[in-house]
């Protein structure tokens, strides 16, 4: 987000302050406004309700993570490792950050509830970074009948199901290592990780 002001960047870091606190229904916009030390008026001028703070928290956050992977991706050659670059960032940062968060569920009701189509907004610009990334083995994966349009959709929502199912960290890792052990089978690519 790199249009956004200083007043909404101030809203929404004090959106995850608080919301991470006291979660997102205890939270009110008079506590917003209070956190972010703008007056009522200019936060309802710069988001209508907490619905519309919380969309925004996706938007930026969707954004900030995208241009994580971007910068990590520019030294990345192989798919192994670009594949391990955006799992990371896509969910594993994500999921890090929900078991150190007081009101992580809450926040996520919150989420789910106010940003549906936000979410599937964001869920789609993952997918183009993936498919980006598994273009140039298309050849490969169409000879096992797949295209990196639809191989992308599963990898993305299986990473994102992975991130809300996983029983905890070490389950996760396990569990987005066999995606990309899957993928880079469909690639050609497989990568011997005996002696890791």
């Amino acid at each position: 987000m790199s249009n956004m002001t200083n007043t909404e960047k101030d809203i929404l870091d004090a959106a995850v302050r608080m919301f991470s606190r006291y979660g997102v229904k205890r939270t009110s916009m008079g506590d917003l406004a209070k956190e972010a030390s703008v007056s009522r008026q200019t936060l309802y001028n710069t988001y209508k309700n907490k619905d519309d703070v919380l969309k925004a928290l996706i938007r930026f956050f969707t954004d900030n993570t995208l241009c994580e992977i971007e910068v990590a991706l520019h030294g990345a050659r192989t798919l192994d490792h670009q594949l391990d670059i955006v799992f990371d960032k896509m969910t594993v940062a994500g999921f890090d950050l929900v078991e150190t968060t007081p009101n992580a569920q809450d926040l996520i009701d919150g989420f789910n509830c106010a940003g549906m189509e936000e979410q599937q907004v964001s869920a789609e610009k993952f997918r183009i970074v993936l498919e980006r990334i598994l273009t140039p083995h298309r050849a490969a994966f169409a000879k096992v009948d797949l295209t990196p349009a639809t191989l992308s959709d599963f990898l993305q929502r299986s990473a994102k199901s992975a991130g809300h199912t996983a029983r905890d960290r070490k389950h996760l890792l396990a569990q987005l290592h066999t995606l990309k052990q899957l993928c880079l089978a469909a690639a050609d690519k497989i990568v011997d990780t005996a002696n890791d």
